[in-house]
């Protein structure tokens, strides 16, 4: 499903679609493969010649056995979550045109240098015969990291030397890009008499489709927090990555860290039931501290706002007749060995226009205004001044705008070039500094792989912290949602409310009505108001806390929030279901209680 096997191009979409229409194709129709333990088996067809097996992450410290059988309570259980689709706005479209032997592309997506260099093997070109420009974007949410229509335009215009438009519809767009991977999470908690954490022990299998897209990552992510925002000396965990014939599955708001939270949130529901512990009192007891370790061994040593983030919905939830808690805890930046890197330049065109080139996607999460800000901080200057374009010919890469880590990879590299623009305004004015060109980078290359055999581990380099509590009505229905989320510095108050918003509704959605089904590999439905995304009218009253526990590596001590902020939504829901009939539901989306 969503494979490209034949393109028409034409002088209008109408020529085009037609002719694509009189194409014949002949198959040879098999028995897809669907299920994932299924795939696992060794008597199934394989997918790839590698197998159905994409990757297993493993991580493990201490005697989880010994941890269980010393516990004083234990709570098991299998979680499952579904497939849903990010549901943006602006469906895939690009426009690519001959440049001066190679190809110039307009593209919307999620990385112009990752496009650039997707382009350029695939015309076999240098990749400076590859220009591509970025057009912001209506909305991405991980759906755009995958490249799509940017490959198919840009050969079609190489090939014919003429200026060729790809656009999809939106039934096309549903079958292409990659969904948010549903899973199957087999996890034990345990707990002393006290309600201190004791272990955990998890396997989660992910379906991350036809192809691996960023299948491993999502599952290596999932396993990474598995531990949420808990300390919890004895861990063992295996996360699988597999592969079937269902649609890809690949980045998406949360990457994986959703899906393992609302396993561990209800998990320590479970023990309170069991222990007769305090919802919230327990979730204080056991938050990190400074020199406690997540999931992968990391120490954390400072930054740590879970806490506070407790306390600052305290009132709120325990004033309310039915009332779910759930914390979360979210990487900023890839991590995990990985090298996070951005580079900016800073050209100052005239006395009152500077332009800020970097290669970071503007789709409505406000990183360009991030841009001007953090320029103004530095500098002084007035914003006026100040344009931001995304061009790859200015050679300012970065990488993919992903990973919650475009404010504080964007903050960290201008205010290194504001840096040096300011100290020649302290002797020059901006007309004497016209034409010159301050560059400025901020790079983390000292994280560390899961795998890796390392002393002291850095999975990644800054975490957001948050805790959601979500009250019904004497009906059921979600009546108020408060969201404490720790920020390390709130840079613009606006963006921060408007994101953590987006997020709760999106995480309500994940909750209570989204599910993008498939039959025998294809899609039940194409059509986007069959997949279950809430109405605007129908969100409940959302009131966003900030918080402010500064990061060591951020930008002004920021954090990243694009991710963390649905986090723990979906868990919250299923524990204040818990709390109104008394019975635990292990699926998503959760059935409406009366």
């Amino acid at each position: 499903v969503g494979d490209v096997l034949a393109g028409v191009v034409a002088e209008t979409e109408q020529i085009a679609r037609e002719a694509v229409a009189l194409i014949e194709v002949e198959y040879e129709i098999l028995t897809p493969v669907t299920d994932p333990f299924a795939a696992l088996s060794a008597e199934s067809p394989k997918i790839h010649e590698s197998g159905n097996l994409l990757s297993n992450t493993e991580i493990e410290r201490g005697d989880s056995k010994k941890a269980e059988k010393e516990s004083t309570f234990v709570t098991k259980g299998t979680y499952k979550t579904q497939r849903i689709e990010h549901a943006f706005l602006e469906i895939e479209c690009c426009l690519a045109k001959p440049l001066d032997g190679g190809v110039e592309v307009f593209s919307q997506s999620q990385g112009v240098y990752e496009d650039r260099n997707s382009i350029s093997k695939i015309l076999g070109l240098p990749s400076e015969k590859v220009v591509v420009v970025l057009m912001p974007n209506g909305g991405g949410f991980g759906g755009k990291e995958d490249i799509s229509v940017q490959g198919h335009a840009a050969l079609y215009s190489h090939l014919l030397q003429v200026p060729v438009r790809v656009a999809l519809t939106r039934p096309e767009s549903l079958c292409m890009h990659p969904k948010r991977h549903p899973m199957i999470m087999e996890m034990s908690l345990g707990c002393d008499e006290n309600g201190k954490l004791t272990f955990v022990e998890a396997d989660i299998i992910g379906d991350t489709g036809a192809y691996a897209s960023v299948g491993m990552k999502v599952l290596e992510r999932a396993a990474g927090h598995a531990t949420s925002a808990y300390s919890i000396p004895i861990v063992k965990l295996r996360s699988r990555s597999v592969y079937t014939n269902n649609i890809p599955c690949g980045a998406m708001r949360g990457f994986g860290v959703n899906q393992i939270n609302f396993a561990i949130e209800s998990c320590i529901d479970e023990l309170c039931v069991q222990g007769g512990f305090d919802r919230w009192q327990i979730r204080y007891d056991n938050a990190l501290q400074p020199g406690d370790r997540t999931s992968t061994g990391q120490k954390i040593t400072s930054g740590i706002g879970i806490q506070k983030t407790l306390i600052a919905v305290k009132e709120q939830f325990q004033n309310a007749k039915f009332a779910g808690i759930a914390c979360g805890m979210k990487n900023t930046g890839i991590g995990n060995g990985v090298q996070d890197g951005s580079k900016v330049k800073v050209v100052i065109d005239s006395p009152t226009e500077i332009t800020i080139h970097h290669g970071w996607t503007e789709m409505g999460q406000g990183v360009f205004t991030m841009a001007v800000q953090f320029l103004c901080e530095a500098t002084g200057v007035n914003p006026n001044f100040i344009s931001v374009k995304v061009d790859t010919s200015k050679d300012a890469p970065c990488g993919m705008t992903t990973a919650s880590r475009g404010t504080s990879l964007i903050g960290n590299s201008v205010l290194d070039a504001g840096k040096k623009l300011k100290a020649d305004l302290e002797t020059h004015s901006l007309q004497e500094l016209v034409g010159r060109e301050y560059v400025g980078e901020w790079v983390c290359d000292w994280t560390t792989a899961i795998e890796a055999d390392a002393d002291e581990p850095q999975t990644h380099y800054s975490y957001s912290y948050a805790t959601q509590v979500v009250t019904l009505d004497d009906s059921g229905k979600v009546e108020n949602v408060f969201a404490a989320h720790d920020a390390g510095r709130i840079v613009n108050p606006i963006l921060f409310e408007g994101q953590l918003e987006g997020s709760v509704h999106m995480g309500l959605g994940y909750a209570l009505s989204e599910k993008f089904d498939m039959e025998e590999g294809r899609p039940v439905h194409t059509k986007l108001g069959k997949l279950g995304m809430i109405r605007a009218a129908a969100t409940p009253n959302i009131v966003v806390i900030g918080i402010e526990e500064p990061d060591e590596f951020g930008p002004c001590g920021a954090k990243g929030v694009g991710e963390i902020g649905l986090v723990p939504t979906a868990s919250a829901v299923a524990n204040a279901f818990f709390q109104f009939n008394g019975e635990r539901q292990y699926e998503l989306p959760l059935k409406q209680v009366k």
